[in-house]
């Protein structure tokens, strides 16, 4: 009895670790939608793509240019922080006075041509990514994938940073200012346009590392994005959408019952959990997890 007990604590060890690990790449694209959704009132529909662009990239600059791995991954994040200033100035900024339907759908339309490119560029075929870290990690004697850790450790120290500037700098400040009412913050003296490009910026810079993070895992695919960016679209609207708590919640929860899920339940419906869920919450508390209701909105 002794040595069954042990065997599923082992087991419920790994599948939370991977449960966590998921969770927390979906939460970095999660987090994506609701920083430009709380900026300017607009879903991104091409933030799936924000993360499966930059790990084509990271592959071909450490398969094909040879670059460290530190390297190459700063040159990536790099890449990812100039092209969130470029599509908010190509995309987002002409649109800006319209109404949010032409915005969303110029997103979409970037989604479909950041496939097409990488389908060009990068080829069909799936392309590998060495792991930060290689080979298994002991915890409380169970082996565990040590990239799992990886994922948990950056996003932790990504959350913490995110909630250091946002809480305790001015710049987060006025970040937060923008988010919360533009107009009033624009006659504070605050450079909302600025503010909002910056908000583009990060959200692409956490697309990156969510694609760099989760690419030694499943390898990179033109359709790693769009899966990552549905899951992550449902952690939002469970956490409760505009909530930055309720996406990591609400992408941490999918996670585990993902992981659990298809272990203790079937493994061909792995995919299916989250909507369910999704449908579940939009039933019983369509404002989610840390949402507020509409009538409590000021």
């Amino acid at each position: 009895m002794a040595s069954e007990a042990i065997g599923r604590m082992d087991v419920i060890i790994q599948l939370g670790a991977a449960g966590l690990a998921i969770g927390m790449i979906y939460a970095l694209v999660a987090l994506g939608f609701v920083l430009i959704f709380n900026a300017v009132n607009v879903v991104n529909f091409s933030q799936g793509e924000f993360a499966m662009f930059p790990a084509f990239v990271v592959s071909f600059l450490l398969t094909s240019s040879h670059l460290p791995m530190w390297l190459a991954i700063l040159g990536t994040i790099l890449f990812a922080a100039v092209f969130g200033l470029v599509f908010n100035r190509l995309v987002y900024y002409p649109l800006r006075k319209r109404s949010f339907v032409p915005v969303i759908i110029a997103t979409i339309g970037v989604s479909v041509f950041l496939k097409n490119i990488a389908l060009v560029l990068f080829g069909a075929d799936p392309r590998k990514v060495e792991p930060l870290i290689s080979g298994v990690v002991s915890i409380f004697g169970t082996r565990v994938n040590a990239q799992y850790l990886v994922i948990i450790g950056v996003t932790a120290v990504l959350l913490a940073l995110q909630y250091f500037v946002f809480d305790r700098t001015m710049v987060g400040k006025r970040l937060q200012a923008t988010a919360q009412n533009r107009e009033m913050a624009s006659l504070l003296g605050v450079r909302t346009h600025v503010m909002i490009a910056a908000t583009f910026a990060y959200s692409a810079v956490l697309g990156a590392v969510a694609g760099i993070l989760v690419a030694p895992l499943f390898g990179v695919t033109t359709e790693i994005g769009s899966l990552i960016a549905l899951k992550a679209f449902a952690a939002t609207v469970i956490g409760g959408f505009g909530s930055v708590p309720g996406a990591v919640a609400g992408a941490v929860f999918l996670g585990l019952v993902e992981i659990f899920g298809a272990e203790y339940i079937s493994a061909d419906y792995k995919d299916a959990f989250a909507f369910v869920i999704l449908i579940a919450v939009l039933i019983l508390r369509p404002q989610g997890f840390f949402g507020e209701k509409i009538g409590q909105k000021a």
